[in-house]
């Protein structure tokens, strides 16, 4: 079917996927910053979890869908590659947050945890990829370790906000996470329905990224760019715009743990896409069958992460540009990266 269309209805329904992303993530904000004040937990923990596992279900259909044809590349690229957009796009909110730097205002014990979580999980693929090419049902044994690493680092997270054994200190600048009082409109919808409008957002979000993972790989096809560049600057950008969207609007509202925890939680979500990915190829280990190209952006991504984590600890109340320094590296760093992309890619 997809094979059968032509260029331009194939961008289109890229660009119309783009679109459904863009505003479903735009909606979800509003609605994760309401359930984390009804359900006590925190925006560190719902912006963490819940908005980072909604936001990156796009992004995770296109890199199954991509195993499952048997693009190995686009997979695993779409995965990382948007580990590395999506880190940008909190340099990006920075700018937004004209107070102070972003990272000072938004410290948190469980987004430092988070990115400290994120940094093991990704170094797990190098590790399967200097390891033996052996495999369980297809299956490489890292990708089994994945969800138990991840799971891990969730049950530690929640102790780590309910019981710290160290708290980041407290300044004018810092932005407290304190539940906002609802409207009587508000009040009248039910935590059971904002949940389940949740949800339908994130079917749409999913459906949507399954658009995106047909047309992307028709498009590279046609075009014959290389789905290494396809999937970390094509799907894995317009996947990861959810993030982007929501990061900004929960900056602009105030909630700076849901922006930074989301970020970071759905990073960390998206190595998952990893092991779905493996799971998917069905001809042998993913981690064996891609290139150095992909494996350049887990490396641009973990640098990333060491960065954004340091930030956070460093607390810096205002770089050289009204920005953290941290921001103008990861903006730097992002760019070079793209840049190398092509250079290889070419």
């Amino acid at each position: 079917m997809w094979d059968d269309l032509s260029t331009t209805i194939l961008i289109g329904a890229f660009l119309a996927a783009s679109v459904v992303i863009f505003f479903t993530g735009l909606r979800m904000t509003g609605l994760a910053d309401r359930l984390a004040d009804r359900t006590g937990l925190g925006e560190a923990l719902i912006g963490g979890v819940l908005l980072g596992a909604a936001t990156s279900l796009s992004g995770i259909i296109v890199s199954i869908t991509a195993a499952l044809d048997g693009r190995a590349s686009l997979a695993f690229s779409n995965s990382v590659g948007g580990i590395a957009a999506q880190t940008l796009f909190l340099a990006i909110a920075d700018m937004f947050y004209r107070k102070i730097n972003l990272e000072h205002a938004a410290a948190d014990l469980g987004n430092v945890f988070q990115g400290i979580v994120l940094m093991v999980l990704l170094t797990l693929p190098f590790l399967a990829l200097s390891s033996p090419e052996f495999t369980i049902w297809a299956v490489h044994p890292v990708s089994f370790a994945l969800p138990l690493v991840y799971a891990v680092g969730l049950v530690a997270g929640r102790t780590v906000h309910e019981e710290p054994m160290w708290t980041p200190v407290d300044t004018q600048e810092t932005k407290i996470d304190q539940p906002e009082e609802e409207d009587e409109e508000s009040r009248a919808q039910s935590t059971r329905r904002l949940f389940l409008a949740f949800g339908g957002l994130m079917l749409l979000m999913g459906t949507a990224g399954y658009v995106i993972a047909k047309s992307a790989s028709e498009l590279a096809d046609k075009t014959g760019i290389a789905d290494s560049i396809v999937g970390a600057l094509a799907t894995a950008l317009v996947t990861s715009m959810p993030e982007l969207v929501t990061t900004i609007v929960a900056v602009r509202r105030g909630a700076l743990l849901l922006a930074v925890g989301g970020i970071i939680g759905g990073n960390t979500f998206d190595t998952l896409f990893l092991m779905a990915s493996d799971i998917a190829y069905r001809d042998g280990s993913l981690y064996h069958a891609v290139g150095d190209a992909d494996y350049y952006w887990i490396s641009t991504a973990l640098l990333m992460t060491g960065i954004l984590t340091g930030g956070l600890i460093l607390r810096q109340r205002q770089g050289p540009a009204r920005i953290g320094a941290e921001s103008i590296l990861l903006l730097v760093i992002y760019a070079g990266a793209v840049a190398v992309q092509f250079l290889v890619g070419a």
